[in-house]
């Protein structure tokens, strides 16, 4: 009996092992992940409203029918990106994701404190190279830094009721994502 303990408790130790690196690894080999998914939406760096619903549960699964979405497809090789958008009555949140899926920023209009949400979206290379302006505060300019070059940044817009729908979709549908000057 002593003598298959050890070999049952390698092989258990083993699977675990093969299968948190399946896990881990599976986003980063997966053929359709968000952002491949979400490539036939939009262009990149552009936003792009989704209104079939359709179409917003098979790119992002999941997602509360009571939020106007737009979404925006990001690659900063050419330089940063300048994010903006109008905040709507009831709630507006911009959230940042890397190509494949991984959060690193989100911010809400409560949070925000503004009527139009203004970022600057860059690499860690680019934002380095960003002058130092005595002037401007981190009040004045809101730096988003990505993790990678390529991403999607995600911007919703509560519709508490039917009627208000189609001024969120207005707001939400007026956001850029275009390449900052």
């Amino acid at each position: 009996m002593k003598r298959l303990v050890v070999p049952i408790l390698a092989g258990l130790v083993l699977g675990a092992i093969v299968h948190l690196i399946g896990v881990l690894i599976m986003p980063y080999v997966a053929e359709r992940d968000a952002y491949a998914r979400l490539s036939g939406v939009g262009q990149v760096n552009a936003i792009a409203l989704i209104e079939d619903p359709r179409t917003l549960a098979t790119a992002l699964p999941a997602s509360d029918p009571a939020f106007v979405t737009a979404v925006c497809l990001y690659d900063l090789t050419e330089g940063p990106l300048k994010v903006r958008t109008p905040t709507t009555e009831d709630y507006t949140s911009i959230s940042f994701y890397t190509r494949y899926g991984l959060p690193f920023y989100a911010i809400n209009d409560r949070s925000a404190g503004r009527t139009v949400i203004e970022l600057d979206l860059m690499n860690a290379r680019q934002k380095a190279a960003m002058p130092e302006d005595e002037e401007v505060t981190v009040a004045d300019r809101l730096v988003v830094e990505s993790p990678s070059q390529q991403g999607i940044v995600v911007i919703r817009g509560m519709a508490r009721e039917r009627g208000a729908r189609d001024e969120v979709k207005a707001a939400i549908a007026s956001a850029s994502c275009t390449p900052a000057p």
